[in-house]
């Protein structure tokens, strides 16, 4: 890029480095992006330029459309090649096929940071596709980013989103999009897989020593980096599907090719958030076996650990790899656990109580199909330290309209729940207030949310739900942590 765009668009001064492309270009096509006519900003996300280093009031929106739908400042951009195991099957003809890596940077937390597209045009990776992303497609990623990243889920999020001119899919005239993608990294279990079938044994020594000098950086200098590596992936991995089953996400396809070498989510396609507790729920239309239902999600990404074996075999021992996967389920309980308490307002529990109440607590949701997120939700707005008198408070106060055997079970949570409060201080408990507050959102981002929101724009150009809805998750999470923060 020249001095005069560095110094006119804020993206351009950022501090780039050529991480990923100084390395061998195996790893990467060189490509142009598409040339978009029509750009109009949807999203811009101001809650991320304090992170970039920037000032809101003084990036435009010009700015945004120049950096992000112009791709205005690289001379080149990065489509990344990768296969991947897709349903359990290997796919050798995946890649960056309607994206790219636009840059890496280095941000004031000292870590490296990738902009990557979404819809920004055809690849070699593209195949028989178009290389683009519908509106619908584009509004949905930003939904999910920062509803999980606002429930504590570790996160890609989206810097912007641009309309872009429509185009024709299936016969069907459909909205363009193309979004930038702000994440650690855009390295997948899938980039390592297609080193190991074109079997590169020397490439993957190469990819994981980038991966860790620049992403585990504390492990680098240890004599058994590749496996402490390993190991710490796999805590990583049990962590973040632990945060998804605890908040009711559905990833939808945890296929290789979409599990991120950092430990963190991104590739929303059709994700979903459960409305009532369903263990077998699936949120992808045409994954009709329930491979990627909500329940298999933790023994998925344990087996996409396993798969990673395979490459990273090239430099680790089996044997070591397998020892360190072993101590996934517990590391996933562990985590989920928490989680789980910490939705329920409550700390430091006993092993014992932990597994009693949180096994009731999903039971009792199963039963009564009373919603996921609306439970959580009255735990937090009804909550009051009269609970620690009497489980009757608890019933009235919650007015759950259940009946049968499910009144039976309604009013064993709440005896149960009523011990716990009992048996703890009047400090504690106004601890789980807090608690109750930070985990719980008063919005919850369920399908029929999507809808209302999709419908609003395709029917009308009304942005204005999609804008509260975004204001409201920010709103409702910056408040509940500065409250406790003064408490």
């Amino acid at each position: 890029m020249n001095q005069q765009q560095s110094i006119s668009n804020p993206f351009f001064s950022l501090n780039y480095e050529s991480a990923l492309e100084s390395l061998d270009n195996d790893f990467f096509d060189l490509v142009q992006p598409a040339n978009f006519s029509n750009l109009t900003l949807r999203f811009r996300n101001n809650k991320l330029l304090p992170i970039l280093g920037l000032d809101s009031d003084k990036v435009t929106d010009k700015h945004f459309l120049d950096f992000c739908g112009r791709f205005k400042g690289r001379q080149s951009c990065l489509a990344l090649r990768y296969h991947g195991h897709q349903f359990g099957q290997y796919n050798p003809y995946l890649g960056d096929g309607r994206g790219f890596l636009y840059g890496q940077v280095r941000l004031i937390d000292g870590k490296l940071y990738d902009f990557g597209t979404k819809g920004s045009g055809q690849t070699p990776h593209s195949q028989s596709r178009d290389g683009r992303l519908t509106l619908k497609g584009g509004v949905r990623e930003v939904l999910a980013g920062e509803t999980l990243h606002y429930l504590g889920v570790k996160t890609s999020r989206c810097l912007s989103l641009i309309e872009t001119e429509a185009f024709t899919r299936d016969g069907e005239t459909v909205r363009g999009s193309v979004m930038m993608r702000f994440s650690r990294s855009h390295l997948r279990f899938g980039t390592f897989e297609r080193l190991d079938y074109y079997d590169r044994p020397d490439l993957i020594q190469q990819l994981l020593d980038h991966v860790i000098q620049y992403y585990y950086p504390n492990l680098w200098q240890q004599q058994d980096c590749y496996i402490y590596f390993y190991a710490e992936l796999v805590k990583r991995i049990a962590q973040l599907v632990a945060q998804w089953m605890a908040v009711g996400f559905c990833h939808g396809v945890l296929n290789t090719d979409n599990m991120s070498i950092t430990g963190e989510s991104f590739d929303y396609g059709p994700y979903a958030f459960i409305d009532t507790y369903n263990p077998y729920f699936t949120s992808a239309a045409f994954d009709r076996q329930g491979r990627y239902s909500y329940r298999n999600q933790p023994s998925i990404c344990r087996w996409n650990l396993e798969m990673l074996q395979r490459p990273l075999s090239a430099v680790i021992p089996f044997s070591e790899m397998e020892a360190a996967l072993e101590s996934f389920p517990e590391l996933y309980t562990q985590a989920y656990q928490q989680k789980m308490l910490h939705k329920l307002g409550l700390d430091n529990l006993s092993l014992w109580e932990a597994e009693e109440l949180i096994d009731l607590t999903l039971q009792l949701l199963f039963l009564t199909k009373i919603g996921y997120q609306q439970f959580f939700r009255e735990l937090r707005l009804k909550f009051s330290l009269k609970w620690r008198e009497s489980a009757d408070f608890i019933r009235q106060d919650l007015e759950f309209l259940v009946s049968g055997e499910e009144t039976a079970f309604l009013k064993r949570w709440c005896w149960l729940y009523h011990q716990l409060l009992f048996e703890r201080s009047l400090d504690e408990s106004k601890k789980i207030a807090r608690r109750l507050e930070q985990a719980n959102p008063i919005v919850a981002l369920l399908k029929s949310e999507i809808e209302i929101i999709w419908q609003a724009i395709r029917e009308d150009d009304n942005w204005q739900p999609f804008v509260d809805f975004i204001q409201l998750i920010q709103f409702d999470r910056d408040n509940s942590f500065k409250v406790s923060s003064k408490s």
